[in-house]
């Protein structure tokens, strides 16, 4: 099967560019954007999986206690950029995208201008196995960036300037849609990942990273990020710790070195993923509808118990004060199974919780 860029000199094997990862029916290609500042978040994604046939997106907006999204899904047809509401346009590759969405039924609309703020860092290639089985093969890229545009919801319209945000391209075989045929997973119910980019002035830092129940890396990435045009991502050395809310396994606050430099995060609102399909109990990337659906959610964010497994997966926006600069940015927590520097024993137990 061809497809209009198979014109273009973009090809990685014999084979034309529908043909993707080997046919591993998990493979996936997604944008993943957010926006804050100390009182506002939104986030969008969308994801395309060309062994499923699916196409799928979100928009996800907080305010105050409350989060508004709306989810989008279709057949996947060519490479568009584009389900249901949701729209974003490449307008200059890693550098500049435009993102609309227009769902009145939700509440939600909006149009956005990205534009890139610092140089992009590639995170190393994050690979897993199930014993002989592949879990997730992945390369992501980060950067940050900023907004100009407006997003209205059901509470009103916000116009936005240099809001801060981060542009996530992530690309590979991770597990998401209907569970594989075959014998159950042998894999730990176990899985620890942390993500922070983090933004000082006109530039940032970055740091990612998966971890066993024992505490110990997987993998990991630590760079600064100098202005866009100014140089590129330089890797580092690093580490974060963090300090846990009592019965949760969401952070408090946490310390994070980069370098020879320090810098204390500490949360200032929260964003679950589950509002732009990460593990949500319907809209979960990669997932076939029987056809194209477009829906919405609010939830309320004190009410959330915190042993949801549904949502148990969020971004903390964060102040960030350093030794010498301060700053805003997010750091995103994915705790699920044993995680012994917390004390977590169980499946969903929070921090302090009885053994």
């Amino acid at each position: 099967m061809l497809l209009p860029e198979d014109d273009y000199p973009l090809h990685q094997s014999v084979l034309p560019l529908a043909h993707v990862m080997n046919g591993h029916p998990n493979a996936y290609d997604r944008f993943f954007f957010n926006g804050f500042d100390e009182s506002f978040y939104f986030a969008v994604a969308l994801g395309l999986y060309p062994n499923r046939g699916v196409i799928d997106g979100a928009f996800s907006v907080v305010i105050g206690d409350r989060q508004y999204s709306v989810f989008a899904s279709e057949a996947l047809a060519g490479r568009p950029t584009s389900v249901g509401p949701i729209r974003v346009e490449i307008v200059e590759p890693l550098r500049v995208n435009r993102v609309s969405i227009d769902a009145p039924e939700q509440g939600l609309r909006a149009e956005l201008l990205y534009r890139q703020l610092t140089a992009t860092i590639e995170e190393p290639r994050q690979t897993m196995h199930d014993e002989e089985r592949l879990f997730m093969d992945v390369t992501r890229a980060t950067q940050l960036g900023t907004w100009s545009g407006w997003v209205e919801t059901p509470e009103g319209r916000r116009e936005l300037r240099d809001l801060t945000g981060t542009k996530d391209r992530s690309w590979g075989v991770r597990p998401l849609g209907e569970p594989l045929p075959g014998a159950p997973s042998k894999r730990a119910a176990q899985l620890c990942f942390f993500w922070a980019p983090l933004r000082l002035g006109d530039e940032g830092v970055h740091y990612m990273t998966f971890r066993d129940s024992n505490g110990d890396v997987l993998s990991e990435s630590v760079g600064r990020l100098p202005r866009a045009g100014s140089g590129d991502a330089d890797h580092v050395g690093g580490d974060l710790e963090l300090e846990w809310q009592d019965g949760t396994r969401w952070a408090a606050s946490a310390t994070l070195r980069v370098a020879q430099e320090t810098f204390t995060l500490t949360p200032l609102l929260r964003f679950h993923m589950r509002g732009v399909g990460y593990a949500h109990p319907t809209f979960a990337h990669g997932r076939w509808h029987g056809g194209a659906v477009v829906d919405g959610e609010t939830i309320v964010i004190s009410e959330v118990a915190p042993d949801d497994y549904f949502s148990v997966h969020v971004q903390q926006v964060v102040h960030v004060q350093g030794d010498r600069r301060r700053g805003i940015g997010v750091l995103e927590q994915l705790v699920v199974g044993p995680y012994q520097p917390a004390g977590l024993a169980g499946l969903l137990d929070g921090y302090g919780s009885p053994a």
